[in-house]
């Protein structure tokens, strides 16, 4: 078969060792897709994280809505997009995973969401040379989430690249976007796009070699932005006006520009909870390096849980700096988040449960 040479995904080579998986199903040359919207999106248990987008013939439709494909791009047969997708034949992972240690922390360089950690580490992985560049999330003026690069430390200076936005990004489309245009990449994420991201490096070594340092935020759920938007909009909360969103003992908190904040309890907002969120059990990001949340620490700090020596070199090099101040992590805390999580996203769940 003929390559075209406006392919903007990963070069060919990067696939010709990847044989589709041996499926009681075996797809045929133009079914691949099939298969991850049949037994994935369909099903109610797509993460929307993107890892998919992989897809040689860019076939696959990531927007701010459910996944959706083209078939007229012509799907090639390879199985990339079943073999990477983290909910094909899923088993949700959950608990606190393993961990070398567990801090809480605030960054004495940067502002951000809590503490600040995930700029110093990424800062500080800079300034290392262990990665070339980072992908962030930034907002527009709406709180729309936009990906961007991150090379220099001063870039974190921006507020709009720090903080949490609850929304779905692009992230996983720019990171094939670029991967073969750079030679070592810093990744943050929510835990089902790190699960994506380590399902992406064990087929496709290209993605093992390049992406050195992976983040989790803590989460519980996330949001479609437009769904978002006019959910709070129409609660009175105009996110035009806001300089942070946040989710604290059950409460979604919009701080406004005037330093006024509004509140709704989270369970009011589960009718624009995606379905896939509803599958998902993995609060603190088990297969991470490093993952990190303000549950457990005081206000102004964040919690994070140190899980590889990539991670550990890192933070032994902060310390060395004095870039972080450190106080005590209640990891039982945690703990109780991420039964809670098992508690309310059951997995297998009854038909009836799905929106």
């Amino acid at each position: 078969m003929a390559i075209p040479k406006d392919w903007v995904s990963i070069e060919i080579r990067e696939l010709e060792d990847l044989p589709c998986l041996r499926y009681a199903e075996k797809p045929d040359r133009t079914s691949s897709y099939k298969l991850l919207k049949e037994m994935v999106v369909d099903e109610g248990i797509c993460s929307h994280c993107g890892t998919c987008t992989i897809c040689p013939v860019d076939l696959i439709i990531l927007e701010d809505r459910p996944l959706d494909f083209d078939p007229k791009k012509g799907c090639m047969g390879c199985g990339v997009c079943v073999a990477v997708c983290p909910r094909y034949n899923y088993k949700p992972l959950s608990g606190l995973g393993d961990y070398i240690d567990v801090f809480a922390g605030r960054s004495r360089r940067f502002e951000g969401q809590d503490g600040a950690m995930v700029s110093e580490f990424i800062a500080c992985a800079l300034e290392m040379g262990e990665i070339e560049v980072a992908l962030f999330v930034s907002r527009d003026e709406m709180w729309r989430p936009e990906v961007v690069h991150v090379r220099k430390v001063d870039d974190l200076l921006n507020r709009k690249i720090t903080g949490t936005k609850y929304s779905f990004a692009s992230l996983m489309p720019e990171l094939h976007r670029i991967i073969n245009r750079v030679e070592s990449v810093g990744f943050i994420g929510t835990p089902c796009m790190i699960s994506g991201l380590r399902k992406l490096q064990q087929k496709v070594p290209l993605y093992k070699r390049k992406v050195r340092l992976a983040i989790a935020l803590f989460c519980t759920e996330n949001f479609y932005w437009h769904e978002l938007y006019e959910f709070l909009k129409e609660k009175g909360a105009d996110l035009r006006n806001a300089i942070k969103t946040d989710i604290k003992k059950g409460k979604f908190i919009v701080t406004f520009k005037d330093k006024s904040e509004f509140s709704i309890s989270v369970k009011e907002m589960e009718e624009i909870v995606p379905s896939g969120c509803l599958a998902c059990q993995d609060f603190s990001g088990v297969e991470a390096d490093v993952s990190i949340g303000s549950v457990g620490s005081k206000a102004g700090f964040s919690t994070f849980m140190i899980r590889s020596e990539i991670a550990m070199r890192i933070f032994e090099y902060m310390k060395e700096r004095e870039y972080v101040e450190l106080a005590e992590a209640k990891i039982g805390v945690v703990k109780k988040l991420c039964d809670y999580k098992v508690k309310i996203h059951p997995y297998p769940r009854d038909d009836e449960s799905i929106p």
